[in-house]
């Protein structure tokens, strides 16, 4: 990298952190910060291109599984079950209609692709990013029940999307070269089994390991975040020794150490946050330094319609039908289905689908798809998260438990 690239990013970075509160209420968010720095310096040629795709494969793989461990070890399924009808009713109804109707979408705007890339197209755009999202999640202006619904949605939805990503690629290849020679069926139901299997036994009894060693003052407090990123890591690799998904371990494993834990750790969750910005914003800065120039160029009519269509009408009208017969109005039908910013899932699902599986006849547009979306989504989420909590915010006092 050069020299002059590394100041300013070491310059941005301190600028950010140190500022991190005044721009939360701006139009300026973190993502789109870092994404529109990369770009920048891929434009100027401050930065070696091929040694940052390296550092992006490996920085992606270890943020996205950072991340699905963090936010899968905060949720509370039994406050979920009982409290939170809203997040319920937006993972499990409007994520699975969300990709139905970006399928239903997909084929107005894409009809020469085969269907399955199509289902897996909307599969990578359903789940939406916390990290794009901190504009209104920490707006004091917006009800507090709105801003958990959509935080919860958001750290958990990348964890349920990740399996039908799966699913869809492996029939997209499949119905090209035979399912039943290739036996792809039967190997996402291994990722997918494996995967859960690996991730629950090692979150649980690793968690309650670090809960005894904690409880019997055998470890100190400055190390057990340590302990828990290795704890995630090494759901995700030993569920890849024995031919499981790591994603789908991570996940389930920080859900199952979340639940063997007697109560919550707040510096612990603090730690994780903290550690899980950092990375994301590292990501996104390579996004937009590796990827989004390459993006820009795949723009046409087709690929704009739909991503717009995603932003604009699938999102709203999935999370619309899910509230149907709970007792969200229509403002907060509005500000749900609109604050569902695609980001940091959304490209490394791309990513891990366009690495990991062979033969898709459009690789390079399902990424390059991805990528727009997240820069499109960071820039048009960003500008409205401000205005819109001022302008609902008072619409929606009524949104309390």
């Amino acid at each position: 990298m050069d020299g002059i690239g590394l100041l300013i990013i070491g310059a941005s970075v301190l600028i950010y952190a140190t500022l991190a509160q005044r721009l939360a209420t701006s139009i300026l968010t973190g993502p789109m910060m870092f994404l529109g720095l990369g770009w920048a310096l891929a434009e100027l040629g401050l930065v070696q291109l091929s040694s940052a795709e390296e550092a992006l494969h490996i920085l992606a793989e270890v943020t996205l599984v950072i991340v699905l461990f963090s936010d899968a070890s905060i949720i509370n399924v039994r406050a979920l079950r009982r409290r939170h009808i809203w997040p319920q009713r937006t993972l499990l109804l409007g994520l699975p209609l969300a990709m139905l109707l970006g399928t239903v979408t997909g084929i107005l705007f894409l009809p020469d692709w085969p269907i399955w890339e199509v289902a897996l197209i909307a599969a990578i755009l359903a789940p939406t990013d916390a990290a794009l999202g901190q504009a209104v999640v920490n707006n004091a202006a917006v009800p507090e029940r709105v801003r958990r619904a959509l935080n919860v949605e958001s750290g958990v939805n990348d964890g349920l999307a990740l399996p039908a990503v799966l699913l869809f690629g492996g029939l997209a290849v499949g119905e090209l070269y035979s399912i039943q020679d290739h036996n792809w069926i039967l190997f996402v139901a291994q990722q997918i089994g494996l995967g859960v299997t690996v991730g629950v036994l090692l979150g649980w009894f690793g968690g309650k390991f670090i809960a005894y060693s904690r409880e019997n003052a055998l470890s100190a407090a400055q190390y057990e975040g340590i302990a828990l990123i290795a704890l995630a890591l090494l759901c995700y690799q030993v569920a890849d020794f024995t031919g499981g998904n790591g994603f789908i371990a991570a996940f389930t494993g920080g859900a199952a150490f979340g639940a063997s834990q007697p109560k919550r750790d707040h510096q612990l969750a603090e730690f994780m946050e903290g550690e899980g910005t950092l990375l994301t914003l590292g990501t996104f800065l390579l996004i937009g330094l590796v990827l989004v120039p390459v993006a820009v160029d795949m723009v046409t009519l087709p690929i704009m319609g739909l991503i717009l269509a995603s932003l604009f009408m699938v999102r709203p009208a999935a999370i619309w039908l899910s509230l149907i017969g709970t007792d969200a109005d229509m403002p907060v039908r509005l500000f749900i289905g609109w604050f569902g910013p695609r980001g940091l899932a959304t490209v490394l699902f791309a990513l891990l689908i366009v690495t990991q599986i062979e033969g898709l006849p459009h690789r390079e547009e399902i990424l390059g798809i991805a990528t727009l979306a997240v820069l499109i989504s960071a820039l048009l989420h960003g500008i409205t998260a401000a205005p819109a909590a001022r302008r609902f915010g008072p619409l929606m006092r009524g949104a309390v438990d």
